[in-house]
């Protein structure tokens, strides 16, 4: 399937049965015209939703930014033969939701407040009203939903869905744990953390900790470099260049003076180390992150 909206498209498998639909980091491509959640939220700065096949049963953790995207993954999944197809959300951002209404009949898991926020906002959402256009029509809310932890099987693969308070408050990771990679979210993003809840930066670090606690051995972003997801992922390392981050950021509360250094500053350790890359789109991510932070330590 080929669109104009799905040109651009790259099927990656960074593992055997893991697929992952990889858009954007293209220079001078646009989903839409004018101003919209899709071009400055997901496709400025790249993103993945991610495939786990076995036999002829699938896992789709997030449905990409659009229908079209949807239709995308899941004709490439028929032609993979599967024909029974489970969605999980990672959390309830637009830019991961908005591809479901392409996968008609398929069971959808999210955690409770994944499915609360989302019901929470379905009207505005249906309507283009929330963060704008596109709208998503229809909004797609979970059919099943848990809290904590939920165990899976997709044939002989262990699959656990592991709730955390990490970028949002409502995150799900997606746990291999006898492949030890992790499916991370927006819980690990390449090269710095949007963060959308300032005030649960403490909580974020927390949660961190309890996916490094896991031992992963990869880490599978939805958003970061292409070439990164597709030679299997960062290493675990990564989860510690989140956390130096959001601490940085955590010390606007009594260096407020400190905002004025750039991110490439801030991240030159890590970058120099090999564990994130620069990526220039993340320059206004970092700066409405400081924004935030200011507002809320009472700097702005």
């Amino acid at each position: 399937m080929n669109c104009s909206k799905t040109r651009h498209v790259r099927i990656l498998q960074p593992h055997p049965g893991i697929y992952a639909y990889y858009d954007g980091r293209v220079p001078g491509h646009r989903f839409m015209e004018g101003e919209n959640w899709v071009d400055d939220g997901a496709i400025a700065l790249g993103i993945a939703t991610y495939a786990v096949v076995e036999g002829d049963e699938a896992l789709v953790y997030d449905t990409h930014v659009s229908p079209e995207h949807g239709a995308l993954i899941r004709s490439h999944l028929d032609g993979l033969g599967v024909s029974k197809i489970t969605i999980i959300y990672s959390h309830w951002h637009l830019d991961h939701v908005a591809g479901t209404s392409a996968f008609a009949g398929c069971d959808v898991i999210a955690n409770d407040k994944t499915a609360r926020h989302l019901a929470m906002r379905q009207i505005a959402i249906e309507a283009g009203d929330y963060d704008g256009p596109p709208a998503i029509n229809p909004l797609i809310l979970p059919t099943q939903t848990f809290t904590g932890k939920l165990e899976l099987s997709l044939a002989t693969r262990r699959i656990v869905l592991i709730e955390v308070n990490v970028h949002s408050d409502d995150a799900t990771v997606l746990w291999l744990p006898d492949e030890r990679i992790l499916l991370a979210g927006d819980t690990v993003e390449d090269p710095l953390t949007y963060v959308d809840e300032p005030a649960e930066l403490a909580h974020h670090l927390r949660d961190l900790d309890r996916l490094a606690v896991l031992g992963p051995r990869y880490i599978l972003p939805d958003h970061g470099a292409p070439e990164t997801i597709a030679k299997g992922g960062f290493g675990p390392e990564v989860i510690g260049a989140m956390k130096r981050y959001i601490q940085w950021l955590m010390a606007l509360e009594t260096n407020p003076d400190q905002a004025n250094e750039t991110p490439e500053h801030i991240l030159s350790a890590d970058v120099d180390a090999g564990t994130l890359k620069w990526f220039e789109a993340y320059r206004e991510v970092h700066a409405a992150n400081v924004a935030s932070v200011l507002k809320l330590y009472g700097h702005a």
